[in-house]
């Protein structure tokens, strides 16, 4: 059985997620948000980063964030598949009904909303990773366009099709 130190290693993949992670956070306070808490664990499922937006009338944000180091297989915004959704939906109410974070803190009396933020590539050698910030992402559905399943979840992977849209309602 490895011991404790051996459990914290970070593949590459890993540490790069956690660099996403830490770059969409540092963008997030310079637009003047507060972080309350990142890689946070509720329940069985992990929120990357918990935030207040100050943006009027404000908002506590559950902030999931996907990165891909190329577009071959689609966006990073294309991974976020219903199962997740639900997952972050289920952590989010979980959070709403306690009105605590796990530390004790109060949560916040805001409007709760879940954002997703992908992370890209740069678009051209030397610049920064493209990051494309969705408002209230955990609403949104990815539209597969003319192909693909149809679902509207993610489903169809491709390029072509996978368009941000907005769950109906949503």
């Amino acid at each position: 059985m490895p011991d404790r130190e051996d459990a914290r290693v970070r593949t590459l993949n890993q540490q790069r997620g956690d660099a996403a992670e830490d770059l969409v956070a540092g963008r997030l306070l310079a637009a003047g948000w507060t972080i309350l808490a990142h890689n946070l664990h509720v329940g069985r499922s992990e929120v990357d980063l918990l935030a207040i937006d100050p943006t009027p009338p404000g908002r506590l944000v559950l902030v999931e964030v996907r990165w891909r180091n190329g577009t071959s297989f689609g966006l990073p915004e294309e991974t976020f598949d219903h199962r997740k959704r639900g997952h972050l939906r289920a952590a989010l109410a979980q959070l709403l009904a306690g009105g605590r974070l796990p530390d004790g803190r109060a949560l916040p009396r805001l409007h709760a909303a879940g954002d997703l933020v992908g992370v890209g590539p740069p678009l051209r050698a030397g610049e920064p990773p493209e990051i494309r910030h969705h408002r209230d992402g955990l609403a949104a559905r990815w539209s597969t366009g003319g192909g693909g399943t149809g679902r509207g979840d993610g489903g169809g992977r491709g390029r072509r099709g996978g368009r941000p849209g907005r769950a109906p309602g949503g």
